[in-house]
């Protein structure tokens, strides 16, 4: 019997609960990347993509070594066309660095997970080998934004509108995880899914 290696990535909308299930592995004692902190640590700290960001959309980018959230905020992420151009800067450097991160944590364990907003919205679906979407209603994903994030009905339609419908990413997805539930009843689906993952790692080959 051989043991397979396997790339996983976890993604979900906006509000969708992605990041406790990813919570949830990690806390089981999986190792789980966070493609999200990879691609705000290549913001500041790849001089190539700051200098191409500043010549887009100006110097109030940054604010000495670091970036200008609000700005960016309002003059980019509000905006469909300047979020392409600033994921086509962004996005190449962030797929490179995540997959170079895998496989080190591929040498030692049998299942890598990576956890991403834009798995599909990037075009990095072809570095795992299975993709687990977390999913929800689009009204329960805004009043958890609200309430727990502090984000406006506004802030919440103008990122939802930058990422791809969850009917569409449902289509593309290995695993999807409905999140309208209680905690214990995500954790259950959780450990199902492991379960899956690790029966799959095993092959006669």
């Amino acid at each position: 019997m051989i043991q397979k290696k396997l790339k996983v990535g976890i993604t979900g909308s906006i509000g969708s609960g992605k990041s406790t299930f990813s919570k949830i592995i990690a806390d089981t004692g999986f190792r789980v990347i966070n493609v999200d902190d990879i691609s705000k640590e290549l913001l500041v700290s790849d001089k190539l993509i700051k200098e191409k960001i500043i010549e887009l959309f100006g110097k109030e980018s940054y604010i000495g070594n670091e970036v200008n959230k609000k700005y960016l905020a309002e003059k980019v992420f509000s905006n469909s066309e300047q979020v392409a151009k600033i994921n086509s800067i962004v996005h190449p450097a962030v797929i490179k660095k995540t997959e170079s991160l895998i496989l080190r944590n591929l040498e030692d364990v049998n299942i890598a997970f990576a956890e991403a907003a834009l798995i599909y919205e990037a075009g990095m679906e072809n570095i795992f080998d299975y993709v687990i979407l977390v999913t929800t209603n689009e009204k329960l994903r805004l009043d958890r934004k609200v309430r727990f994030d502090n984000y406006t009905e506004e802030q919440f339609l103008k990122r939802n509108e930058n990422q791809i419908p969850d009917d569409e990413k449902k289509k593309r997805a290995d695993f999807v995880i409905e999140n309208s539930g209680s905690l214990e009843e995500l954790k259950s689906k959780c450990g199902f899914v492991l379960k899956i993952l690790q029966g799959l790692i095993l092959t006669n080959e």
